[in-house]
């Protein structure tokens, strides 16, 4: 176990910028994750774990596979500075994203499509629903919320570690399912049938958009079929992922 007590280590430097900056986890493919239950997640796919770091006085849990793995006990003052939460655990893992060659992109035959998504509360709550839902990917198009934002990543729970999240040009991936004759659904609010209606299908790509103005009318454009949530009460519009939820549930289900 290696100690390090200064925040101005150039490893805790590194780790900050990870919470802190995309700029930063984009650039070497890294991110933090915080407390007992993502690190554990984290460790399920030991491979990308870099190294844990625990705070003075915090042990870590019977039971964790943390061997051949670089563990780092730290300061007080060092866990502060590399926290995210306002009442953090001690505890977090310095992890690599996880990376997806071809061939497994083309084995993914249910597609979550997230088009202009900004809020890293949503990003990581449709994520932790498609991997309870049974997807096998989550594409993040231009304009969303960065899928290792340490909000994102706490808000899916640990489903990074169970679920391909990746980065791509939506109107490629919609080609892409079509070429394979994968039916590609859109979320609309005009010109759509009730979420009901449609079949459950072992294969589909579905395509959900901004908080505020939905999904691009170009994409809505490329789909085979546009679904809608109908809103019975007053409220003028569903939280996207809560309707993200519905959608994926309603084309999954069996009947």
């Amino acid at each position: 176990m290696k100690r390090i007590e200064s925040p101005q280590n150039s490893l805790v430097k590194h780790w900050k910028k990870l919470v802190t900056t995309r700029k930063e986890r984009d650039k070497f493919n890294e991110f933090l994750v915080e407390g007992f239950h993502l690190t554990e997640e984290a460790l399920k796919e030991k491979h990308l774990v870099k190294g844990l770091i625990v705070r003075d006085g915090v042990d870590i849990p019977d039971g964790w596979d943390t061997e051949d793995l670089a563990v780092y006990e730290v300061s007080a003052q060092v866990a502060k500075e590399i926290a995210e939460t306002d009442h953090p655990q001690g505890i977090f893992a310095h992890v690599k994203q996880p990376a997806h060659t071809e061939e497994e992109e083309k084995a993914w035959r249910k597609l979550l499509l997230i088009d202009a998504v900004q809020d890293p509360g949503n990003i990581g709550t449709m994520i932790r629903t498609a991997a309870a839902a049974g997807i096998d990917a989550v594409v993040l198009g231009k304009g969303c919320a960065d899928a290792f934002n340490p909000k994102t990543v706490r808000s899916a729970q640990g489903s990074h570690f169970h679920l391909p999240v990746v980065k791509g040009d939506l109107h490629d991936w919609i080609g892409r399912a079509q070429a394979q004759n994968i039916p590609v659904y859109g979320s609309a609010l005009q010109d759509a049938t009730p979420f009901y209606e449609a079949q459950p299908a072992d294969e589909f790509a579905l395509v959900v958009g901004n908080e505020g103005s939905g999904v691009d009318k170009e994409l809505l454009a490329q789909t085979d079929e546009n679904l809608l949530v109908p809103v019975y009460g007053k409220a003028e519009s569903l939280n996207v992922a809560i309707a993200t939820g519905i959608l994926l549930y309603g084309l999954v289900a069996k009947k």
